[in-house]
């Protein structure tokens, strides 16, 4: 018979280390038992969520929001989240700060999101969602 440290190394060599056991969720995803389902729920629910959130300053200066902006989302391990918009290497022509501004001032009030989760750990996940800031 194994004994359990011979169990548990078995065991770890069977992790895949580099994939989450569970997505980021949020309510409106639970009830999906697919896992590949269930990350595109909370993506889709995400992705809408900012872009409601934004859609009253994208209108505003439209000569300086441009089309697609990806946000660099990190969900923590205590539910907390964070966005950083990822800017192209030569965008020397868009108003940083403006954006900035926007994302810190608007991107409040989430409802709770369930963290990702490693064989039932919670786990730190970032992602790149491509948020469409205006649409002509």
């Amino acid at each position: 018979m194994p004994s359990e440290e011979e169990l548990l190394q078995e065991r770890l060599k069977q992790i895949d280390w580099k994939e989450v056991t569970d997505y980021p969720s949020v309510n409106a995803c639970d009830s999906l038992l697919d896992k590949e389902q269930k990350k595109a729920c909370f993506f889709q629910f995400l992705t809408e969520l900012i872009q409601q959130k934004i859609a009253t300053d994208s209108t505003e200066n439209s000569a300086e929001i441009f089309d697609t902006l990806n946000v660099l989302v990190t969900v923590f391990p205590d539910a907390n989240i964070t966005f950083e918009p990822q800017f192209p290497s030569d965008s020397t022509h868009y108003n940083k700060a403006k954006v900035d501004s926007i994302l810190k001032n608007r991107l409040t009030d989430f409802p709770k999101i369930e963290p990702a989760q490693k064989e039932g750990i919670p786990v730190k996940t970032q992602f790149i969602l491509p948020v469409v800031l205006k649409a002509d």
